[in-house]
């Protein structure tokens, strides 16, 4: 009897056969064949480094004469550094910043050029032309943007009467300094994310709205920010996950300074494995960053199918 004859009722309590395993690989023989060399990539580079940190955390490094198990004594050298709790601070002021200033910035440009009628492709490249600058050219660029004296930005406060101000030098500005940076050069890969969320929503939505006598912002508020509410707090955790691992910029323009103000967790890591050749303690703190970054991650996963639920 073919199973179309059959009440959905019934069908639904008809067991579903199983494949053998067998017949399952030989069926998809070649699509795993090709994922072996993607396969081998993921865990040599990602897996096989996060388990020898967590072997390395516990000893002491010697390439020459071999290594040495010291137990926790690295995790204790690096609890009781003191520049770890300037670089705790600083990291969540660095993940703060990025929150309060970048965050928002691509979901305002994603909302904006959906509402435009025309030139909505040139919006969209000049948006994501900061994203393809190599990144030496970028530091150099805002290096001349924050100089105090020939930098237009302390050109134009001079026009407003407003005096030089020391974006990189000055210990109240170098870490807000960078993340507008940041910002600028990063925004446009989130925008279009956003902007394909908002694209996706259905127009009639829109237009009962406007019949209803709805404005832009109440457009906005009522229909676009809720549809794609979720999307924001998955991009939320990837931002917190990405910015509690920064230390190119800071490393780069300003090598942690001045003093330790934009001394962060992971060039503190950097410090311990490249500057000090500790990297027993440099693989003790990435695994206290791993079990932070798991928890993030697993947040992640979680709304994540709840959003596909």
């Amino acid at each position: 009897m073919n199973d179309s004859a059959v009440p959905i009722q019934q069908q639904a309590a008809i067991p579903k056969r199983k494949v053998p395993l067998s017949l399952s690989i030989k069926k998809h023989f070649w699509g795993y064949v090709f994922l072996l060399p993607a396969l081998y990539v993921f865990i040599q580079f990602l897996w096989v480094p996060i388990v020898k940190s967590f072997f390395y955390s516990v000893q002491i490094i010697d390439f020459v004469n071999g290594n040495t198990y010291v137990g926790f004594d690295n995790f204790k050298r690096a609890l009781h550094n003191p520049d770890l709790l300037v670089a705790i601070k600083n990291t969540a002021m660095y993940m703060g910043m990025g929150v309060v200033v970048g965050f928002w910035v691509p979901i305002f440009f994603a909302i904006a050029i959906s509402e435009m009628r025309k030139f909505q492709g040139f919006a969209r490249v000049a948006a994501y032309l900061p994203n393809v600058i190599p990144i030496v050219v970028l530091y150099g660029l805002w290096q001349y943007l924050y100089d105090p004296d020939i930098g237009p930005f302390n050109y134009f406060l001079g026009k407003l009467g407003i005096g030089s101000i020391s974006f990189l030098s000055d210990e109240k500005w170098s870490m807000i300094s960078i993340v507008f940076m940041e910002t600028w050069q990063s925004f446009g890969g989130a925008m279009l994310i956003y902007l394909a969320a908002v694209l996706s929503i259905p127009r009639d939505w829109y237009e009962a709205a406007e019949i209803d006598g709805a404005g832009v912002w109440a457009r906005i508020r009522h229909i676009t920010l809720p549809a794609i509410s979720n999307l924001m707090i998955l991009m939320l955790i990837l931002q917190l996950i990405a910015t509690s691992q920064g230390f190119q910029a800071q490393q780069a323009l300003l090598e942690g300074g001045p003093g330790t103000a934009t001394l962060t967790y992971s060039l503190l890591i950097i410090r311990y494995a490249f500057t000090d050749q500790d990297y027993g303690t440099a693989s003790a703190m990435g695994v206290m960053m791993f079990f932070l970054l798991s928890g993030l991650a697993i947040m992640q996963f979680k709304l994540f199918t709840r959003g596909e639920n």
